[in-house]
């Protein structure tokens, strides 16, 4: 069965069939097209904000396109690189550091971060923005919406190995914060969701912006918040003129509450869980935990419905409907029927898990994956032997677990690799 179609697919469908765009793309080897021309199939905002790769129309992707702003009422398509892939990180390797909230601050809710605004606010506020840096005094001065002034730039063409020459006159950009210190300009790019890649326009367009603005160096930092972590990013500009010359500097994990979780505390609750009844909810296909307790974040915010989350956040309609169900099979989202238009609820469970601490909501987490039997005899095997079990042996668990609608071997494997990712995210927790 095919997918639904996006109001920005079927748009920029009408809009590729009217301009004839893929022939024009083919002879002069882009296509220029005015906001005025998009707003007659939508609001431009709306068809041009892709914030990952993932998000990009199917005609886009098809053809290895992206968009870029070059005016305040013009963009450009072309067969760009426009994205830049995450170094995964290995989190068991990157200690998380601790800095308490200060005394005195009153006006921050730091267990109730609902915001790229806040969550830069209280990175400061904690001092791990300065920390990070490493400069101070730390001033805020530069934010908001401004123009990008004029410059010229080249970016990878990602079917030819020759650069494609792009000109950027007075486009809008948006920056989250910029602090300036003794020694640079830190701009700071803003993020409560996770995703695997980030449009490096966000970071290059004020980069130019500055560094043809001030004689000090101006540096690209990018920010994610998500379940009591902050994630800290810096990043370089090798080649001033070239987009795609962006390399990651460092990055570091810091938090204003006490993260240390043992092993004793994971046996504690491996040994105190029951087990629940499987239900007619499918099996996780979903194999970053992380990503799921981000998207009980967001909808602990704002009801959402599958679209909706499609849209705003780095999936495609197949990864919403997995994440969301893999949620629902863990009791922390509910809706009151199926239809794509109903909205997600978090539920009082969830709403309950995401108020603990830091360390009690992980435990929780804990607890409701493995009340699930093939998630718990899979972890307690893995204690037992030291080392995560064959998918064969994993297999046979989930064969005994009285799942459902699981009848292939394939299936079963496929499957299996969700156990090893959510069980992996458990023994990463230890400190």
């Amino acid at each position: 069965m095919s997918e639904k179609k996006s109001l920005n697919q079927i748009a920029w469908e009408e809009i590729f069939k009217t301009h004839d765009v893929l022939n024009k793309i083919s002879t002069d080897g882009e296509f220029i097209i005015n906001a005025s021309e998009i707003k007659r199939f939508r609001e431009p905002r709306l068809m041009s904000k892709f914030d990952n790769e993932i998000n990009l129309p199917k005609i886009f992707k098809d053809h290895k396109l992206a968009i870029l702003p070059i005016s305040r009422s013009s963009y450009i398509i072309s067969h760009f690189e426009a994205y830049h892939k995450f170094e995964a990180p290995d989190d068991s390797n990157i200690a998380t550091i601790n800095f308490p909230i200060p005394d005195h601050i009153q006006s921050l809710d730091f267990a109730n971060i609902t915001s790229e605004a806040i969550a830069l606010n209280c990175a400061l506020a904690a001092g791990i923005i300065t920390d990070f840096v490493g400069d101070m005094p730390l001033i805020p001065t530069v934010s908001g919406r401004m123009s990008s002034k004029s410059f010229d730039f080249n970016i990878n063409n990602t079917y030819k190995n020759t650069p494609h020459s792009v000109s950027v006159n007075n486009s809008q950009i948006e920056i989250d914060a910029a602090y300036e210190c003794p020694h640079c300009l830190a701009i700071f790019e803003a993020k409560r969701d996770i995703s695997t890649d980030l449009l490096i326009r966000q970071l290059y367009y004020p980069y130019r912006l500055w560094k043809n603005t001030i004689s000090k160096p101006v540096k690209p930092f990018f920010l994610t918040y998500s379940n009591g972590i902050f994630r800290l990013y810096e990043f370089a500009f090798e080649d001033i003129n070239n987009y795609n010359s962006l390399i990651l500097i460092k990055q570091k994990k810091y938090s204003v509450e006490n993260t240390i979780i043992e092993l004793n505390d994971i046996e504690d609750v491996l040994r105190r869980t029951a087990l629940v009844k499987e239900q007619s909810i499918p099996f996780p296909q979903a194999n970053s935990f992380e990503r799921v307790i981000n998207l009980c974040e967001l909808l602990n915010d704002k009801e959402l419905n599958h679209d909706d989350i499609t849209v705003e956040y780095a999936f495609d309609s197949r990864q919403t409907d997995y994440y969301t169900n893999a949620a629902k099979y863990l009791g922390l989202l509910e809706r009151v029927n199926d239809t794509p238009e109903t909205p997600y609820n978090l539920t009082d469970l969830g709403k309950r898990i995401l108020s603990l601490s830091y360390k009690q909501r992980q435990l929780a987490f804990c607890s409701q994956i493995l009340s699930h039997k093939a998630f718990n005899e899979v972890l307690k095997l893995h204690l037992e032997i030291s080392r995560m079990p064959s998918t064969a042996m994993i297999v046979k668990i989930m064969k005994k677990a009285n799942l459902h609608n699981i009848h292939s071997d394939n299936t079963y494997e496929r499957r299996s690799s969700t156990i090893k990712s959510w069980v992996n995210w458990i023994l990463s927790l230890i400190s």
